[in-house]
């Protein structure tokens, strides 16, 4: 055997421990939600409605930890009640057609309404969904498409949405409010001080990472005894890559490529986007969950292979 054959046999070796089976994915869909489990385990349930949106909750991450927070579904301990829109895993925005679909439990907010599951893959969740204004108005329609996989030490979920404006041209306005969002485990948050830490692709950290344009941001920190990582990566393809970031140091975690305004301190900038009437816009993210930070869980080589494995 040649020496570099050798070397080619030893370095295989070394790598099989790191090169995790896939998990089967299975899906149990109803009228209300659809439960996916990875392994045999429950991964997330998509529930068609909750407030005034459909949303993914709970998530559970690598070793059965609880990725995102309870409020107000559900209640841990020391839980902050704050912020009672901030619901596990969600799409809204608080600007469409001057509409705040971000916000609920005002008379001035929308609803995202789940119209119907379309069929699909075994290992993907499609709908249909309408934005209605405070008076049933029908705004626009979404078609969203989440797939899920994952192995013994990360999972994911694949979120794509395409808005469409069926009933006359739509703007999504200039708000910092919106719009792909996540709000962690609240030990997890920079201001719990037990060690959580924001870091996006460009190296900037906790604080400094709200506002800024990225390709992904990790946010990790202790859960449930473990330290987990929730990344969010913008695919190349979706509308107005990278994205802003709207990600707080108290847990909430929401890419944004409207709020332009907000984010950058220029009052002459404008961020809003109007899709002309039967035109649409796509956006396009995964959700990675993995262990130990962002080095650990090597969240750059798997946005890289993200980039490269999902067109």
């Amino acid at each position: 055997m040649s020496c570099r054959l050798k070397l080619l046999v030893v370095a295989l070796i070394c790598q099989a421990p790191l090169l995790a089976a896939a998990a089967e994915v299975v899906i149990e869909r109803s009228n209300e939600k659809a439960t996916v489990r990875l392994g045999g385990e429950v991964f997330t349930e998509y529930l068609t409605s909750s407030g005034s949106k459909p949303i993914c909750w709970p998530i559970i991450a690598p070793g059965g930890v609880h990725a995102t927070r309870s409020y107000p579904m559900g209640q841990k301990p020391n839980e902050k009640q704050d912020h009672i829109h901030h619901r596990s895993l969600w799409f809204t925005h608080g600007a469409v057609n001057g509409i705040d679909f971000w916000a609920e439990g005002k008379a001035a907010c929308g609803k995202t309404v789940h119209q119907r599951f379309i069929e699909a893959g075994p290992n993907e969740i499609v709908s249909e969904n309408l934005w209605q204004g405070p008076d049933g108005t029908k705004v626009c329609d979404d078609r969203r498409s989440l797939r899920f996989g994952g192995d013994k030490v990360s999972r994911w979920i694949d979120f794509d949405i395409t808005i469409t404006a069926n009933y006359g041209p739509v703007t999504f306005g200039d708000t910092k409010e919106g719009t792909f969002g996540v709000r962690v485990a609240e030990s997890m948050k920079v201001d719990a001080k037990q060690g959580g830490r924001i870091i996006n692709s460009e190296g900037r950290t906790d604080g400094d990472a709200w506002g800024k344009q990225a390709s992904w941001v990790d946010y990790h920190g202790p859960a449930d005894g473990q330290t987990i990582g929730v990344a969010i990566f913008n695919h190349p393809s979706s509308f107005r890559y990278p994205t802003y970031w709207h990600v707080r140091t108290y847990g909430l975690f929401a890419a944004n490529p409207f709020g332009v305004r907000d984010f950058t301190g220029n009052k002459q900038a404008d961020g809003s986007h109007t899709i002309p009437q039967g035109q649409s816009i796509t956006l396009r993210y995964r959700v990675y969950l993995h262990q130990g930070d962002e080095r650990e869980g090597k969240v750059a080589e798997a946005f890289k292979t993200y980039c490269s494995t999902v067109q």
